[in-house]
């Protein structure tokens, strides 16, 4: 490891601007994959959710299921009931206790009608949520119209899925050798950056969409922000003396002759990977 307090400004320029570069070579490698890590996010967050939907529409299934197996119980239990009740008016002593048995029988029997309305209402809905699941095909206007089920899409979207996958790791195996050989660089230099520095770079890459922390001055202007810098300012700059901050992007500055001897030795280096 570097020791950060040995360095010049100049050498510390040269290093955070080294890391720039590198860093925006693996972000233009990265930029080749266009939008495929999204598009495959988005699929795969896609499927997760049709998972649980399809486990919410199992879920209700099985309700139902436990629903109908209770009312069966319950359809038993009253012609049970009715049996025994039916038994005990042959033995009875008078009208009052058989007319009693003959509501309760009545009772039973609205409790079994109960049931299988209850046993129809849970086979359609069953019957319904199991559609969403298979699929399912009706007519429309003499024509046949297909509905997918859960299954078949998270069939097909799984199929995408992979197909998109084998194409980001055929893009990645193009680039691997010199993405990892650029990210061992930026490490190296990394540990070289005193932490302060360091801290800032990090900041404004994250801070800004292209990931510039560290412009050069073309033609007077910033790379960063495009506004001019005064005269005196870009002076300071040449001069390698100290860290100049661009006060209307809040990017570190380096001066044009830094920049360019800097590229040419990142180009050459990246050229022989």
């Amino acid at each position: 490891m570097g020791k950060t307090k040995d360095f010049t400004v100049e050498d510390k320029l040269r290093l955070i601007y080294n890391l720039q570069l590198i860093d925006s070579k693996v972000d233009e490698i990265k930029n080749t994959r266009g939008e495929l890590p999204l598009e495959i996010q988005d699929m795969e967050d896609e499927i997760q959710g049709l998972h649980i939907r399809k486990d919410k529409i199992q879920n209700l299934i099985d309700t139902q299921k436990e629903e109908i197996k209770k009312r069966k119980i319950a359809i038993e239990e009253a012609k049970k009931l009715m049996q025994r009740y039916a038994e005990q008016q042959k033995n009875v002593r008078n009208n009052r206790e058989y007319e009693s048995l003959s509501k309760e029988i009545e009772y039973q029997e609205l409790e079994i009608q109960y049931a299988e309305k209850k046993i129809r209402e849970a086979n359609e809905e069953i019957d319904k949520q199991s559609k969403k699941i298979n699929g399912y095909t009706y007519e429309k206007d003499g024509k046949e119209v297909i509905v997918k089920g859960i299954d078949e899409v998270i069939a097909q979207r799984e199929d995408d899925l992979m197909h998109k996958r084998e194409e980001l790791a055929a893009l990645m195996k193009e680039t691997e050798k010199q993405e990892a050989f650029l990210n061992k660089k930026a490490e190296e230099i990394r540990t070289q950056i005193e932490p302060r520095l360091l801290r800032a770079y990090d900041r404004l890459r994250k801070n800004f969409k292209n990931g510039l922390a560290v412009v050069s001055i073309e033609r007077g202007s910033s790379g960063g922000s495009y506004f001019t810098i005064p005269v005196q300012q870009q002076l300071e700059i040449r001069t390698r003396q100290k860290i100049v901050i661009d006060e209307h992007s809040g990017r570190i500055l380096v001066d044009g002759d830094l920049a360019r001897e800097e590229k040419e030795k990142i180009n050459e280096m990246f050229d022989n990977i």
